[in-house]
């Protein structure tokens, strides 16, 4: 491939990644949220466009999916963001709708509770200046984590109703 045919691709491919991650237009929201849990990204969608991906912490023992309270574990299906909470221990939370019926069943019959409480929040309150770091682990009790300013954008972007898939 010749010199310049690579410069041109670089162009391009660094044109897709701004634009992926460069600030959203105003008042637009998604209708769709992914998380891949080993790639540790979350991306909001509207149809197929790509609105802005994220970099993610998850709970402290994220193989695999969340099989009962207390495990650590980030659930993994097709969920819906079913509440926000503006005022919680975290900077702003988006509650997801874990465990579904499904979820509940299987705990259930492992005669285990499945646990609740799953949200993508902010940072811990009075720990904001952690920032990127928070990333440098897996640290949520099954939560997906991201900055203060990144929960801000996300919040304003993620009306309740939305779907939200988490992929291993």
């Amino acid at each position: 491939m010749s010199l310049r045919l690579l410069a041109l691709l670089g162009v391009f491919l660094a044109a897709g990644a701004v634009t992926a991650d460069a600030d959203p237009p105003a008042n637009t929201s998604a209708d769709r949220v992914v998380v891949e849990k080993a790639a540790r990204t979350m991306t909001l969608y509207r149809g197929s466009q790509v609105l802005k991906s994220y970099k993610i912490a998850l709970g402290r023992n994220p193989e695999g999916p969340k099989a009962q309270e207390g495990d650590g574990r980030t659930p993994e299906g097709r969920y819906v963001i079913d509440a926000r909470n503006a005022q919680s221990s975290f900077h702003r939370s988006l509650h997801i709708s874990y465990p579904s019926a499904a979820d509940r069943r299987r705990a259930s019959r492992a005669h285990v509770q499945p646990g609740g409480a799953i949200m993508i929040h902010g940072l811990p309150n009075g720990l904001g200046s952690l920032g990127d770091a928070h990333r440098l682990r897996d640290w949520t009790e099954g939560c997906i984590a991201v900055t203060n300013t990144e929960i801000e954008e996300i919040w304003r972007m993620v009306p309740n109703g939305t779907p939200i898939e988490i992929r291993p």
